[in-house]
C-alpha cells in the first residue's frame, strides 16, 4: 500500500512517499480502506518530535490520526463492522497511520460515518469533535445557561466547539481575527472578541469555563476570565500528573510533568478555579453521539482544503501556517 512515512523528526523532515505491507489484522481489529484522511496540529507535533519522550513511536511510521473509509476486513472477535460499511474514526495512541492507503483499526475506536456527510467531511471531525465532546461535555461539564469561552473560535477545535457548546444551551464566547468574525457567529458565537485590537481580558468576566488552545501568557489571563469555581481545561499545556497516568507514561515522566505545571496549578488554586490539561482519547462510542449532531444537524463539519493524497506535505504545511479555518483533509481515495 502506498502510504506517508516520518523517517526522521525535525521542523524541515519531510514526509516520504513509500510503499508499506498491508497492516495485520488482529481479533479485535477492523482493516479499513482508507478514503480521507483529517490532518491536525498534532500531526505536525509528532513530525517536530515535540511528544517523543511521552509518545515513543518507533520511527519510520505513519503519521495521520482522522479517517473516514470503507471495511475491507474484520477480526474474528469484530461484531458491529463488517465489509462494505463506512466509517470514521481518531485512531488510538500507537495505533496512528491514516495517511495512507489501508490501517487497521481497534473496533472500539470506530463509528458508522455519518450518512449526510461525504467522506472528506467525515474524515475532518473526529479529533476535534472528540476533543470538544471531551472537554465541554466530561471535563467541563458544561450546562445549559453557562458562559463558556472557546479560545481561536476558527480553528479546526474551536470551528466544532462553538457549535457544540450552543447545542448543550450554553452562552459562547470567542477570540478570532476580522475576517473571521461572520464564520464564527454563523456557528453560534455570541461574543467575539478580534484578538488583535483588543485583549480578551477586559471584555470578558465571570466565565464558568474556558477551553484554552494558546499559549502560556492567554492562560494566565485566562485564569482571570472564570468566576469563583469555575474551571479551565487546557489542550495546549502545561500536562498534569493526571495526564502522566493516563498515557501509562514511565516513571521518571511521571515525576517530571506534575512539575510542569505546578505554577499554574498554584493559579489557579489561588483564584478559586480549577485547571486540569486534555489529550483526547480515541472512543467509537462517543464518536457515535457526535454523529446523531450531525445528522440532525445540530452541527456541521467546517472544512477549509481537501488537498490530493500526493500533495500530503502540502496540507501539513498549510495546517502548520495556523490560518486553515476549520479543518484541512487530505483526499486518500
Amino acid at each position: 500500500m502506498k502510504a506517508f512515512i516520518l523517517d526522521r523528526y525535525g521542523r524541515a523532515s519531510k514526509l516520504r512517499a513509500g510503499e508499506l505491507p498491508e497492516p495485520e489484522v488482529r481479533a479485535n481489529d477492523v482493516l479499513v480502506e482508507v478514503h480521507a484522511a483529517g490532518v491536525n496540529v498534532l500531526d505536525s507535533k509528532l513530525r517536530h518530535g515535540d511528544f517523543k519522550l511521552i509518545l515513543p513511536y518507533r520511527l519510520p511510521f505513519v503519521l495521520g490520526h482522522d479517517l473516514a473509509g470503507v471495511v475491507l476486513r474484520v477480526g474474528a472477535d469484530v461484531k458491529r463492522f463488517q465489509p462494505g460499511d463506512e466509517v470514521y474514526a481518531r485512531v488510538a495512541d500507537h495505533r496512528i497511520g491514516t495517511f495512507a492507503e489501508l490501517i487497521a483499526v481497534q473496533e472500539r475506536d470506530l463509528a458508522v460515518k455519518p450518512k449526510n456527510l461525504t467522506m472528506e467531511e467525515a474524515a475532518s471531525v473526529p479529533l476535534v469533535g472528540l476533543t470538544a465532546w471531551q472537554a465541554l461535555v466530561e471535563r467541563g461539564q458544561l450546562k445549559p445557561g453557562q458562559k463558556v469561552f472557546i479560545q481561536a473560535g476558527s480553528g479546526g477545535v474551536g470551528t466544532f466547539a462553538i457549535q457544540l457548546a450552543k447545542e448543550l444551551g450554553a452562552s459562547v464566547a470567542t477570540t478570532t481575527s476580522a475576517s473571521n468574525i461572520p464564520l464564527v457567529q454563523s456557528l453560534g458565537a455570541d461574543v467575539v472578541v478580534d484578538y488583535k485590537v483588543d485583549d480578551f481580558e477586559t471584555k470578558l468576566r465571570g466565565y464558568d469555563l474556558v477551553l484554552h488552545s494558546q499559549d502560556s501568557a492567554t492562560l494566565d489571563k485566562s485564569l482571570r476570565v472564570l468566576r469563583a469555581g469555575g474551571r479551565l481545561v487546557s489542550l495546549s499545556g502545561p500536562p498534569d500528573a493526571a495526564f502522566a497516568s493516563q498515557i501509562g507514561a514511565p516513571w521518571f515522566v511521571k515525576l517530571l510533568v506534575p512539575l510542569l505545571s505546578a505554577g499554574v496549578r498554584r493559579k489557579a488554586k489561588r483564584l478559586d478555579v480549577g485547571y486540569s490539561f486534555l489529550f483526547m482519547q480515541a472512543s467509537g462510542d462517543e464518536l457515535a453521539q457526535i454523529t446523531a449532531l450531525l445528522e440532525t444537524r445540530a452541527v456541521r463539519a467546517v472544512v477549509d482544503k481537501i488537498f490530493p493524497f500526493q500533495s500530503t506535505n502540502d496540507a501539513l504545511a498549510y495546517v502548520e501556517t495556523g490560518r486553515a479555518k476549520g479543518k484541512v483533509v487530505i483526499k486518500v481515495r
